[in-house]
């Protein structure tokens, strides 16, 4: 499973638990002010769930900036 795969499963995931809307979640999916109610909780719930899933911690020399479900996705390896 790709890095993209996981994020487009768990913002999934996290919409439908909060009675959010999805839709199709593409690497050009803006994360923040995008078509979905995903807010900075959100994301950092994201982060922290990638990097349990992978092993990887990208942010922890500080963060790093990302706009997009792809842009997060290559932080986390594809």
């Amino acid at each position: 499973m790709t890095a993209l795969d996981m994020i487009r499963e768990d913002l999934r995931t996290l919409l439908h638990d909060k009675g959010a809307q999805t839709g199709e979640i593409n690497a050009d999916t803006p994360l923040l002010n995008g078509p979905y109610d995903i807010d900075s909780l959100d994301l950092a719930t994201l982060v922290v769930t990638l990097e349990e899933k992978t092993g990887l911690t990208p942010f922890a020399n500080g963060f790093v900036l990302f706009h997009t479900a792809g842009e997060l996705a290559a932080l986390f390896g594809g």
